[in-house]
């Protein structure tokens, strides 16, 4: 196994930093929308050190200044192609929030300084290479490319969108996490064969005039046809989830107008030797020294390990399941206790590891032995509002992996924050796994994300019925007690999700105050590209029954599901109030145990004292004294 160091240098950033590694020419050249943080965390540092390790020489251009092309023609033209990518985030989500407002910050620019980037970066940067260099090969990839790789809904047009390919005049697309196809292009370029010639990669995607020789594949409906018809959008998405699978996944071919987008099936995931290797780079975990100001997404995931990829938990309003899949590819111990060695020497490390996991921490494996010959189930979920009966539930592994992180010198605790998969640990019958992560991994709180109570939302969510979480809530409740600890859950929860009205709403409103939950954050749905829950959005149904949906969309209803969520903060009563009118529950305004807000004001001194008591007020802090909270209530 190779030593994990810090001893390399960082991809160039600038012709001096490539002139001095004695390269006149690169391979290729990465265009980022985020700052260069040579970081396993961050995509453009992964592909770059891969084709590195591979043998070529790469450069990167970072947030360049899109308004002209001086920026693109820094390195000159690159011997293969220019690489793109919009950064670790789409950029329409990086600029604006649910609410379509521009956001203040950007967490991957250094000092969080907003406006580094372009809209639709992807579509952007490409035109300014072709303007610069118009016959240079680009190949685009990244969470924007891939989740925008077919027709789709974009929230912030109100329309559909052609493929992001089409729209960018890129060569090739490649989706997933990358790792794969690039190094198939980078040697199929490096051996002459011309980029029109290149493709068939799987994990990639082509744009072509004619289809007339092709065999074996899967004619979605047109951009035409989703653009004008709810019904065939909502088909075509399905047929495309259908297909995500690297075993039994068919090529997908969708009309685009004059030119056929063509989705070869997804890439092999990697085995762990191969995910071993990637995380084993000589990355510097650094940012570019060139920049003054620190890159805040860096402190989030700076002393955390990535422990696997992939996630079948298939929620409906998370594109995990277009982009890195549902498939469970794991790193080796050795792998992870290497890094952890690692983390304790840098300078700043404080003893804490700050998270073991991925995208659910708490998934080490596949979701059952079949996956690894047969591939995933096109019409079956591992888990969901019910969970396959095949689910290979163990948490053996990661237990055993956690115990050895703990004891490697200079580490004082061991946290997970990426997500643990309630249900999962609910499904598993051995204690173990829950005892060890009240005893050693959460601190105070633990976060899991129920998000919401309604069962007839959970079910369009794909989440765990209520009881569910329910039962989970006294199983940790009752497991720290046994332990004599006191460690609290948190719950994430969302509004507005397709098929959450008002009444739901509502519904979450009072369980959250039978129960005596405050939620401090409350997120709103966001129509993100490549979602089951964006097409719900976007057509009004449900694609997998084509059964219509409610779905709420003026904003003066999404904020009043926000509003009642948050029913104890005095701001939220008058649209609380209005909100409660609205679904005929006035029963629900008054001073009664079980009413969510109080009142207006009268006027009346016997009413406005009432208002003051503690039924309506935020929850105590816990350091109050007992006295005055007596004195209250008298």
């Amino acid at each position: 196994m190779k030593d994990l160091n810090l001893s390399h240098n960082f991809i160039p950033l600038t012709p001096a930093e490539l002139k001095k590694k004695g390269i006149s020419q690169p391979d290729f050249v990465y265009v980022s929308g985020d700052a260069y943080v040579d970081h396993p965390s961050f995509a453009c540092a992964i592909i770059c050190r891969t084709l590195e390790d591979a043998g070529y020489s790469i450069a990167i251009i970072s947030q360049p200044n899109w308004k002209d092309t001086e920026d693109f023609k820094k390195f000159s033209r690159p011997r293969l192609a220019f690489l793109v990518g919009a950064g670790n985030i789409d950029s329409m989500v990086n600029h604006y929030t649910a609410a379509k407002k521009r956001r203040s910050e950007d967490l991957y620019s250094p000092g969080g300084k907003a406006g580094m980037r372009p809209d639709r970066a992807t579509i952007v940067y490409c035109n300014r290479i072709r303007e610069a260099f118009p016959k240079v090969p680009i190949i685009i990839g990244g969470i924007e490319a891939s989740l925008r790789r077919f027709s789709h809904y974009d929230y912030w047009d109100d329309a559909v969108r052609h493929s992001i390919l089409i729209d960018s005049g890129a060569n090739i697309l490649s989706f997933g996490m990358g790792e794969r196809s690039m190094l198939e292009i980078a040697s199929a370029l490096n051996s002459g064969m011309d980029i029109s010639d290149i493709d068939s990669i799987p994990g990639t995607c082509v744009a072509k005039s004619d289809i007339s020789g092709m065999k074996d594949y899967v004619l979605i409906p047109s951009h035409n046809e989703v653009s004008s018809d709810k019904h065939a959008y909502a088909k075509a998405f399905m047929m495309q989830q259908r297909e995500q699978d690297a075993i039994r996944g068919k090529v997908l071919v969708q009309n685009q107008g004059k030119m056929y987008l063509i989705q070869n099936p997804p890439a092999k995931p990697l085995t762990e030797a191969e995910l071993d290797r990637v995380y084993e780079l000589p990355y510097t975990r650094l940012p570019h020294p060139s920049y003054k100001e620190p890159i805040p997404a860096l402190s989030e995931v700076k002393f955390s390990l990535t422990s696997c990829r992939g996630c079948f938990g298939g929620c409906s309003f998370c594109a995990l399941t277009m982009h890195q899949g549902r498939f469970i590819s794991s790193r080796s111990h050795g792998s992870l206790l290497n890094e952890a060695v690692l983390l304790t020497k840098l300078p700043d490390f404080k003893g804490y590891i700050h998270d073991i996991g991925g995208p659910t921490a708490n998934f080490r494996q596949p979701a059952c032995d079949k996956q690894k010959k047969s591939g995933l189930c096109a019409e079956k979920q591992c888990l969901g509002y019910f969970a396959c009966k095949n689910l290979k539930v163990d948490h053996s592994d990661y237990v055993s992996l956690l115990k050895k992180l703990r004891q490697v010198p200079g580490v004082k605790k061991v946290f997970i924050r990426s997500g643990i998969r309630y249900d999962y640990v609910m499904y598993d019958k051995n204690d173990t796994f829950l005892r060890e992560l009240i005893l050693h991994h959460v601190s105070g709180q633990l976060k899991v994300a129920p998000e919401h109570i309604s069962d007839r939302v959970l079910e369009l969510m794909n989440k765990p019925a209520s009881s569910l979480y329910d039962r989970f809530l006294k199983r940790y409740s009752d497991m720290n007690a046994k332990l004599n600890m006191k460690q609290y859950v948190i719950p994430y929860l969302m509004s507005s999700h397709p098929g959450s009205d008002i009444h739901a709403a509502i519904e979450l409103a009072l369980y959250l105050k039978r129960t005596k939950q405050h939620v401090e954050q409350v997120q709103d749905f966001y129509p993100t590209p490549g979602t089951l829950s964006t097409t719900m959005y976007y057509t009004g149904l449900d694609p997998r029954s084509m059964k219509p949906v409610y779905v709420p969309k003026s904003m003066d209803e999404k904020a009043m599901q926000r509003a009642l969520l948050q029913f104890y903060d005095k701001r939220n009563y008058p649209i609380i109030r209005n909100a409660l009118k609205k679904a005929g529950r006035d029963d629900l305004i008054g001073f009664d145990k079980n009413c969510l807000v109080p009142p207006p004001v009268t006027g009346n001194k016997n009413a406005d004292h009432r208002r003051n008591k503690g039924d309506f007020e935020p929850q105590k802090r816990a350091k109050q004294k007992k006295g005055s909270q007596n004195s209250r209530r008298k």
